[in-house]
């Protein structure tokens, strides 16, 4: 795993952007102490740890889940009652920490999708271009699926035991988790709870995200 800025460039960046907008103070605008948007972030019981203040004094975060004691499941109980019961977990269409049921979901649902994730996986082939240009290039090359194979090539399909005692040596030795491999990382996503922790991001005067 290689240091991730999809956290911060394609969802805190942009809701501090759409925020300073509504308030009405562009970037490098001052806004003063007493205007601020009051967000809610959808954290439950099960990752309270998850629940932090905003970085910032023109967000404030609430956590309205946590305030109810609801956990996954009441969430889940709830959507059911509404006739919500398929509703899938949150996540970024070209996150590294789908399971095989969620990269199949995309392909056999999202024929453009699928596309997009697809060339998306063969971008960073070879690391961040700009991290490549200074001169701190990727040690090997960079992929979606934990196969370490192209996307549309990956076995999301199937993957024997036989197939995964010989990609052991690959991972490190490490012990794959079946359900880990099929689901995905059982953590929620949000800008604030990113199934893989939050990288550090500067804001608009270079306070740390």
């Amino acid at each position: 795993m290689t240091r991730r800025q999809c956290t911060g460039e394609y969802k805190i960046k942009p809701i501090k952007k759409a925020v300073r907008k509504l308030l009405g103070y562009p970037y490098r605008a001052r806004i003063p102490k007493d205007i601020f948007v009051e967000q809610w972030v959808g954290i439950s019981t099960d990752e309270f740890h998850r629940a932090k203040d905003s970085d910032v004094k023109y967000m404030r975060n609430r956590h309205p889940l946590i305030d109810m004691n609801w956990s996954r499941g009441d969430c889940v109980k709830y959507l059911t009652s509404l006739g919500l019961a398929d509703t899938p977990k949150s996540s970024c269409l070209g996150c590294p920490f789908h399971g095989n049921a969620q990269w199949r979901h995309i392909r056999d649902t999202s024929p453009e999708e699928w596309t997009d994730v697809v060339a998306f996986d063969a971008a960073i082939r070879q690391g961040n271009a700009r991290a490549n240009a200074t001169g701190n290039r990727l040690l090997g090359q960079a992929f979606l699926h934990r196969s370490r194979v192209p996307l549309d090539q990956a076995p999301i399909d199937h993957v024997t035991a036989a197939e995964w005692a010989a990609l052991q040596p690959q991972l490190g030795e490490e012990q794959v988790d079946v359900a880990e491999l099929e689901q995905g990382v059982s953590d929620g996503c949000s800008p604030w709870a990113c199934r893989g922790g939050v990288e550090p991001v500067q804001d608009d005067f270079g306070l740390a995200s």
